[in-house]
């Protein structure tokens, strides 16, 4: 039986079973895929502190080195499900693990146009986090796809750095704040490129243009430097509904002390309830569920 087993390798996840070796837990670390989350795509990190510029797949080697030095034990086995009781049991597809405290780390990911050529021009003309690779495009013509406050709050953020900014939204109205929407629409370099998919990218070695097709039919080719998705996340709870509250979109609800309603099982990262998920904040919400995981193990 371990003290604490976290659940998922990525910023959040390794960051927990830092603090909680660093606290002299015994610490397990249970990964469905490779170490890193998704940062581990980011060719440059601009936005964390100290580390003006480092590549993702960088950060999460060093993060993840730091973790296995300090003697967490990591193993690549997906998570199944979990139960509460005396103990917590967390199934894998090969094995069963116990521990005092669990910390549920699997983050989100990004839900995807599901247009060809997609995965491979991440990073190369493709990104899904505008506050993070939105300095890249400065100058530059950028688009935006979605209709929700996070594509709201993007094509503003984008508008601000980017010489032209198209808003692409397959719907007439938009999901976003009424008054982000207005203060959009106030924009000069903003183009709004509404009841419209994107259906086609076109691209020599990264992004050089998009179309995108509207409800007539009709097709449209849109000359752009970089694609920001902002069409929604999904989180990687779905093993966990039975156990523990999960909010209407399936994310974990969890305060700033990241306890969720079951007394010993803690999330950190993507994965919960939060205003801003950025690497910084898994960061932060790792070091918060571990240190509440060491007060509860005692």
């Amino acid at each position: 039986m371990y003290d604490i087993i976290v659940v998922g390798a990525g910023p959040a996840g390794l960051t927990a079973a830092i603090y909680a070796r660093r606290a002299a837990k015994s610490v397990l670390v249970l990964e469905a895929n490779s170490f890193g989350g998704q940062i581990i795509n980011t060719p440059d990190i601009e936005n964390y502190p100290a580390a003006m510029h480092i590549s993702g797949f960088d950060f999460a080697n060093n993060i993840y080195n730091q973790a296995v030095e300090l003697g967490a034990e990591i193993k690549f086995e997906k998570v199944v499900s979990i139960s509460d009781g005396e103990k917590k049991t967390v199934n894998t597809r090969k094995n069963k693990y116990t521990c005092k405290a669990l910390i549920l780390a699997t983050g989100s990911e990004n839900r995807k146009l599901g247009v060809e050529g997609e995965d491979e021009l991440v990073g190369r003309g493709i990104s899904y986090c505008a506050t993070c690779d939105g300095n890249f495009y400065r100058g530059k013509i950028a688009c935006v796809v979605g209709g929700g406050n996070t594509a709201i709050e993007d094509a503003l953020y984008l508008s601000d750095i980017a010489k032209k900014v198209y808003l692409i939204h397959r719907r007439d109205e938009f999901r976003g704040e009424e008054a982000s929407v207005a203060k959009l629409k106030q924009r000069e370099n903003v183009e709004f490129v509404l009841n419209s998919n994107v259906t086609r990218l076109n691209a020599e070695g990264k992004l050089e243009s998009i179309e995108v097709t509207d409800k007539n039919g009709s097709v449209r080719t849109i000359e752009t430097d970089g694609l920001f998705v902002a069409v929604g996340r999904i989180p990687e709870n779905q093993n966990f509904a039975g156990v523990i509250d999960l909010d209407s979109s399936g994310y974990i609800i969890a305060g700033e002390d990241c306890r969720t309603n079951v007394p010993g099982i803690f999330v950190a990262g993507d994965n919960r309830v939060k205003n801003v998920r950025q690497l910084v904040t898994a960061t932060a919400d790792g070091a918060v569920a571990a240190t509440e995981a060491v007060k509860f193990c005692g």
